[in-house]
């Protein structure tokens, strides 16, 4: 939330550029609340585990949320029960049909990342949420394989395969200490990582319109803005649980995949020994900052969401 400060007063322009959230009398004056409508496009198989991580970091702040729970509208999930999605999603056709508007979209990843784009069955539809963000969503935040996408989609910017996959928790050093995304985040921060592909730096370079945010001399690219369509998009997994890289883990070794032990993720990478969340601060102030930027920049009318 935002602290306010006579415009006139340094410490106004100090903390300005230091990216904390100040704000004028006049701004605070004038300005109007209401509930915050973030919906959840979510792509993946556990579709409540999935609708569990993210509710836990966008409810955290002080403001008030009304959270929407969206699927792609033929494609059938062999993971969920039915009667779940029935009862607590909405197919995106629907929403479409609707007319209506949200201040914020999360479009989550998919156990898809090797195929090509095009060879997903639901990507034509998928194309039209990301043309439909652009009049109708404030702000878009597309997750590890949904944030490839949109970047190929508005940016042509390609997923590369791995010859092995990227697992574990690694060191991301902060770019943009100023970005208000970034506000309270430490110079190098732990994220845990999980994909068979890759974004290569040297190809988000070559497209100025891309800002890198986070970054691993490791395993890349992690958090990207993309100003011009209102959008971020992170490649890891921030709003993973303590336990998610070991269910995967354990997961792949019961069905005999060939698998590393997750780097830096157990004490002494002993896979025996009980791994440490040492990740959730920055999780909760990454989605934090993310719900606060869009209180303090979109429109209160809701309709008026794509008008520029």
């Amino acid at each position: 939330m935002p602290i306010t400060l006579n415009e006139n007063l340094p410490a106004y322009r100090i903390l300005s550029d230091e990216g904390v959230m100040v704000m004028s009398p006049g701004r605070a004056a004038t300005q109007d609340i209401r509930p915050l409508r973030i919906g959840l496009l979510n792509l993946m198989p556990k579709k409540i585990q999935t609708e569990n991580q993210f509710a836990r970091l966008i409810g955290a702040t002080p403001l008030q949320i009304d959270f929407q729970l969206i699927r792609m509208s033929d494609h059938e999930s062999r993971n969920t029960a039915a009667d779940h999605l029935a009862s607590f999603y909405r197919p995106f056709r629907e929403v479409e049909a609707t007319g209506e508007k949200f201040d914020g979209l999360i479009i989550t990843g998919a156990p898809i990342e090797q195929l090509p784009f095009e060879n997903v069955t639901y990507w034509d539809e998928l194309r039209r949420v990301f043309d439909w963000t652009q009049s109708h969503v404030h702000s878009t935040f597309g997750v590890c394989w949904g944030g490839m996408a949109m970047a190929w989609y508005f940016h042509g910017l390609e997923k590369h395969l791995l010859e092995r996959k990227a697992f574990g928790c690694f060191r991301h050093q902060n770019l943009a200490p100023a970005s208000p995304y970034l506000r309270g985040f430490s110079d190098d921060v732990l994220v845990p990582v999980s994909r068979w592909t890759e974004i290569r730096q040297d190809e988000v370079d070559a497209r100025p319109a891309l800002r890198t945010l986070l970054a691993s001399p490791e395993v890349g690219p992690c958090l990207l803005e993309d100003a011009g369509h209102r959008a971020l998009y992170i490649f890891n997994h921030l709003e993973y649980d303590s336990t998610t890289l070991k269910d995967e883990y354990d997961r792949d070794v019961q069905v005999g995949k060939p698998i590393n032990v997750p780097i830096n993720y157990y004490p002494d990478d002993d896979p025996t020994r009980t791994p440490s969340n040492r990740w959730r601060s920055h999780a909760h102030l990454l989605y934090g900052n993310w719900i606060n930027e869009i209180y303090q920049t979109t429109w209160y009318d809701i309709s008026r969401i794509g008008e520029g």
